[in-house]
């Protein structure tokens, strides 16, 4: 059985991740640079997830700092700066967590999603299915009856300004995030802390994500997602996509079939004793 090795995949990331020194990041423009060349990224480095981030390719390789003045805290300030601008979409998507995704690749994302026609219309019967809370739906009613808000605003509309409702209110916000229902655009100086995500509509802010996706199959997308997560991390074991993705193993194992069957991966390798389900991009085990 084939060996993948270890030093070829870690150069492999180190540049793809860019976590050497030199091809970290400096500015903005090389952050948005970054988000196209990779598709997508987490905003922070996720424990048990491999994958590239903007603190590590930022910061370099290294847990992601206390001090508020350590230099690598530039990504927050550019994170902050990026909404409303439209540069890339962010939202906690991949395992409900920051991510950061090229505007050409978000429809492959949005037609994995459980949006299928009109939002508006989706949501009251995923909602009556019991498939979202009345937390999730009532949130997303405000939005849609009074425009872009900020978190503040929202939970003063939605009559969840109780402390006891906080993490009732951050569940839903979260979950209409990964959803694709809702996403953050700005910042407002609201509430005691001064700070505040303010919230849209994705289908109201980019409705050209809609239309692309509805031309493009779930089979499709997830061959375009996986391919693009490999050109990233070079080599991946079955699990870590199904971890990433949250999507069925036979929807996983069909994907890598099809990519095998295009030759854009080599499987069933063995990387550190570890047999079976290890497959690869073409230029980890040419090089």
């Amino acid at each position: 059985m084939t060996k993948i090795s270890s030093e070829k995949l870690l150069s492999y990331r180190a540049r793809t991740y860019r976590i050497t020194r030199e091809h970290q990041l400096r500015d903005l423009q090389e952050a948005a640079s970054f988000v196209k060349e990779r598709g997508f990224i987490f905003f922070w480095p996720i424990k048990g997830i491999e994958m590239p981030s903007l603190w590590a390719a930022v910061a370099g390789d290294r847990p992601v700092a206390d001090a508020h003045d350590d230099p690598g805290h530039i990504s927050w300030s550019w994170k902050d700066q990026s909404l409303g601008m439209r540069i890339w979409y962010y939202g906690k998507v991949l395992r409900k967590k920051s991510t950061i995704i090229d505007l050409n690749l978000m429809p492959y994302f949005y037609a994995l999603s459980k949006n299928y026609g009109n939002p508006s219309e989706d949501i009251q019967i995923q909602y009556y299915e019991g498939a979202i809370s009345r937390d999730e739906k009532v949130i997303f009613d405000t939005i849609n009856d009074n425009g872009p808000m900020d978190t503040i605003a929202i939970r003063k509309a939605a009559r969840m300004i109780s402390k006891e409702t906080n993490s009732r209110f951050d569940r839903a916000i979260t979950n209409l995030q990964s959803s694709l229902k809702i996403l953050p655009v700005g910042i407002s100086d609201a509430g005691g802390w001064r700070y505040a995500f303010i919230y849209d509509l994705v289908h109201r802010y980019y409705p050209e994500i809609l239309e692309t996706a509805r031309m493009i199959s779930e089979r499709k997308a997830r061959v375009k997602l996986v391919e693009t997560y490999l050109q990233s991390v070079g080599a991946a074991h079955l699990s870590d996509v199904t971890r990433l993705f949250h999507w069925e193993k036979t929807d996983v194992t069909k994907t890598i079939e099809a990519l095998k069957a295009k030759g854009r991966i080599i499987c069933d390798l063995d990387f550190q004793n570890t047999k079976g389900e290890w497959f690869a991009i073409n230029e980890i085990m040419q090089s």
